[in-house]
């Protein structure tokens, strides 16, 4: 046993780094999400925020109005990525390990775009808008209905008020 042990040593050394490797962090913060990610996440919340103005604004007797979304849950996506584990030196006597990642791009009308393996879309809490036409009950009805349809929040999460 002895002998066979030091016969496969390295290369059972090799696999266990490996293996670890393949389950170390990857610099990500306590909530699953890089620094990136919550950018992200931040920036397509008021991007949502902006488009729902826009729209809404855009509806019979609102006027100018504001939105406010709260999230229970943000979207995510996963996208498609390609690892690498390489070492250096000989794989009896390995001298350095390292792994690195792509993200898969493909082609979409000529330009490259990431690959998305997995979406999730945010789950809301609960919308505020203020908006000129928030005295008028058929504003307020009309804008309700618009923000359940694109939230998936039950109208009593919705809450319509005067712009003052």
């Amino acid at each position: 046993m002895e002998r066979l042990w030091d016969k496969y040593k390295f290369a059972a050394l090799v696999m266990l780094i490996g293996a670890v490797l393949l389950l170390w962090p990857s610099g990500k913060s306590s909530t699953g999400k890089s620094d990136g990610q919550q950018a992200d996440i931040v920036t397509e919340a008021a991007d949502v925020q902006r488009e729902m103005e826009d729209i809404l604004g855009k509806m019979a007797g609102v006027g100018q109005v504001r939105v406010m979304l709260t999230l229970e849950q943000s979207g995510e996506r996963q996208l498609a990525q390609d690892g690498e584990l390489s070492y250096s030196g000989s794989p009896q006597e390995p001298e350095d390990y390292s792994r690195r990642w792509e993200t898969v791009l493909a082609s979409d009308s000529g330009e490259d775009v990431p690959l998305v393996t997995r979406q999730t879309y945010p789950v809301y809490r609960g919308a505020l808008v203020v908006c000129q036409g928030g005295d008028r009950a058929e504003v307020r009805l009309a804008v309700t209905q618009a923000v359940t349809a694109l939230t998936g929040l039950s109208a009593d999460r919705v809450t319509v008020a005067q712009w003052q």
